[in-house]
This record gives structure tokens, sequence and C-alpha cells, in this order.
């Protein structure tokens, strides 16, 4: 049974160490935060339910990166979340200085753990992780892509009256607007989705998708933290169990797609290893000019990181 530390206490880092606990698949959960109450009192509130919702996994609270020694996974949602008004990219300064300080606390304690960043704007959250770290691209990546499809699922279950359970999709690019999803590669039991929904709706849809984490934003004021918090969870059990399942993630591309050093969201299979296998899928010239856009983005986000000379 493994360790897994959980970095930032707040809705998403408690939402991933609540779900993960319930899964009962690691020996031992650690949530850390600069306010350690907040992180001593969620980790005892969700093992005081161990026994109510039949699970064995203990749930530790702390503000000491010694508690997180040895740790197999770490996942570092620490970070501002997003205001109303405030793109993912404003976050940029603050978040990225927080990242760059978990990742090095993290790494004095455990020497070769796997690194999933939450923390946005993702994609160059990721790359800040990576560079503070040290460890081999294949164990820092980032959580995007299965929450931008978990939401374009669900809007696709709602518009066609069927379970999301059913529904297969996949989406590359950028955690934002410049998101490209997919519906050459979306399915319904198998079935094209394409056959079961208009080009108008389906377009409307992707559209949504987009504009997925604002909407969330816009209604509650803050980030939402089930769905991402959930999609996180997901990617520990992968690793864990070493199912090699594929799924959209931020990593680090090395040719794949035409494109070097950049961190992008990329269809991946993910065992005990972190990243086994990046997946090129063979995209058209509209679906690979929407891609080209979102790199761009990310690399303009990048420049903006990388003169902030942030050590």
């Amino acid at each position: 049974m493994s360790k897994v530390t959980v970095v930032g206490a707040g809705n998403v880092g408690a939402t991933v160490a609540n779900v993960l606990a319930h899964q009962d698949l690691v020996r031992e959960v650690v949530v850390l935060d600069i306010k350690g109450d907040m992180a001593r009192g969620k980790a005892l509130d969700s093992w005081q339910q161990a026994s109510i919702d039949n699970y064995s996994t203990r749930l530790t609270g702390t503000e000491n990166y010694a508690d997180t020694a040895d740790s197999d996974i770490v996942v570092i949602t620490a970070g501002i979340p997003r205001k109303p008004g405030m793109s993912r990219d404003d976050l940029i300064s603050t978040n990225a200085k927080i990242v760059t300080m978990v990742t090095k606390s993290i790494m004095e304690h455990s020497k070769n753990p796997i690194i999933i960043v939450v923390s946005n704007p993702l994609d160059v959250m990721t790359h800040a992780a990576y560079k503070a770290s040290g460890l081999d691209s294949s164990r820092v990546f980032g959580m995007a892509g299965i929450l931008d499809t978990a939401r374009y699922r669900a809007f696709l279950a709602t518009a066609l009256d069927v379970s999301p359970k059913d529904i297969q999709a996949m989406l590359l690019g950028g955690h934002g607007d410049t998101m490209v999803p997919l519906p050459r590669y979306t399915t319904v039991s198998g079935i094209p989705v394409t056959e079961m929904i208009s080009e108008e709706d389906l377009d409307a849809i992707v559209d949504r998708t987009k504009k997925g984490g604002g909407e969330l934003v816009k209604l509650m004021g803050t980030s939402a933290w089930y769905a991402p918090g959930a999609a996180a969870a997901q990617m520990v059990a992968s690793i864990i169990r070493d199912e090699n399942r594929i799924f959209p993630c931020c990593a680090k591309l090395n040719g794949e797609y035409g494109m070097n050093d950049i961190f992008l969201g990329v269809p991946v299979k993910l065992g005990k290893e972190g990243i086994v296998d990046i997946i090129e899928l063979k995209l058209n010239e509209a679906e690979m000019d929407l891609l080209n856009t979102s790199a761009d983005h990310v690399r303009e986000v990048m420049e903006v990181f990388e003169g902030l000379d942030i050590s």
C-alpha cells in the first residue's frame, strides 16, 4: 500500500483526499497546507467518516513537509483560486511561486515521487513543478483533460438524455478556452456522437466545454472542486493499480505532435511509473491547426513565467 500527499487543503485538495480514502487504495493520505489546523481538521473529518463508509485509509493533516516523507505520489492543488473576471493566466505570478516552493519542499523529503499538478494556469504550473523537481518528465504531469472531458461528457449526456457512463471522449491542448475537443473521437456506446446530435448543438456543447471552468466561477464565485478532485484521484488510482488507463493529461512533449519542450494536454497511458506512453492521434488539418493555436497560447503564458525568473 502506498502513501499519497495532497498539498492544499482547500476544496479541491480536500476532495482529492476524500475520494482517495473512499477507494481504499492507499495506506495513508497526508493533507498538507500552510494553514495546518485546516489540514488537520479536514483530514480528521474524513478519518471519522471511515467507519461509516467502510474504508481503512488513514488521513492526517499537517503544515510540516517532514510528514510527507517517502510519498509515492504527490498531488499539488496549492495556489489561489480564480475569482470572477479573473483568467487562469492572471494567476501565474502568485501560483508559480507557490508551486515552485511546494515542489522543492516535497523533493527534500521524497526521493522519486510522481507529481500530479492541479494548480492553475495548469500547463505552465506543471512546467514549473517539472523544472523545480528535477524529475523525469514521465513523473510530472498535470490534471486537466480528464476534467475537461468530464464536462464535455456531462453536457452531452444532458443533451442526449443518456448516461455519462456510456460516453467516451477525448480533448487535446491547453486547459482553458483554447482546448481542443474532438467530436471525431467522441462516441456513445461505440456510436459516433455525430450520428446522434446536430452539428449546431454539438458546436454549442464544445463551446460550453471550453468555458466550463468560467461558468462555474461565475455561478459560485470560485473554482470548481468536486469534479477536479475526483479527476485527480482517478489518475492516482490508475498509477497505484498500474492499470495503464488512457487519459488526456498535461504532459511534456518531446517531438510528439511535432512539438518540443512544452506541456500540453494529450492522451497518455498511466501506470505505476507515471506516463508509460504518449499516444499520437492522427489529427486532420483542422484539428492540428486548433492544437497549434492552443500550443501558441500556452507558449505565451510560458514566456510570462520565464520572465518572472523564479528559482
